[in-house]
Parts: structure tokens; C-alpha cells; sequence
């Protein structure tokens, strides 16, 4: 989102899409590990990836944008820390 206003529709469409597919990569995972790093909030994750993707012309610039400032760093965080584990 650095390179431009979310309003954009080239900057909203490559966030959008980048959001989607990491969530889809997310619902490629076990459902132990969802559960233990994403637990409640992986219902509304889904969701989130399944509006992107299916409802696009329908879907609210604002709620992403909203997604994207509130929601994403702490996405990052926990997927940082399933990665530690994993890894070790």
C-alpha cells in the first residue's frame, strides 16, 4: 500500500489479491495448526478470502483497507511464530 492510495484501483486490486492468496495458502494448512495460531479469527479469515474472491465487485474498499491497517500485523506475527515452530 506504500505505492499508491488504496483507492487506486491498480493498488486495491494487487492488496486484495495478495490478501487472498495468503489466506488461501493459510486454508491449505492443517486444521491443528489454524486452530492453534489463528483459532476464532480463522472463521472471519475465510470469509474475508471467500468475498475477495467470489464477490469482488461487491466487496468494501474500507473493511480491507480496515483489514489490512488493524488485522494484518498481528496475521503476520502469528504466522511468524508457526514458522519458528515449525522450524525448529
Amino acid at each position: 500500500m506504500a505505492k499508491g492510495p488504496f483507492e487506486d484501483p491498480t493498488i486495491s486490486d494487487a492488496v486484495n489479491m495478495r490478501l487472498a492468496a495468503a489466506l488461501e495458502t493459510i486454508s491449505q494448512t492443517s486444521s491443528v495448526l489454524r486452530e492453534k495460531y489463528f483459532s476464532d479469527d480463522w472463521r472471519h479469515m475465510k470469509s474475508m478470502r471467500n468475498r475477495i474472491s467470489h464477490g469482488y465487485s461487491l466487496l468494501d474498499l474500507e473493511l480491507v483497507q480496515g483489514t489490512i491497517e488493524q488485522d494484518v500485523p498481528h496475521f503476520e506475527l502469528q504466522l511468524r511464530k508457526a514458522l519458528a515452530q515449525i522450524s525448529t
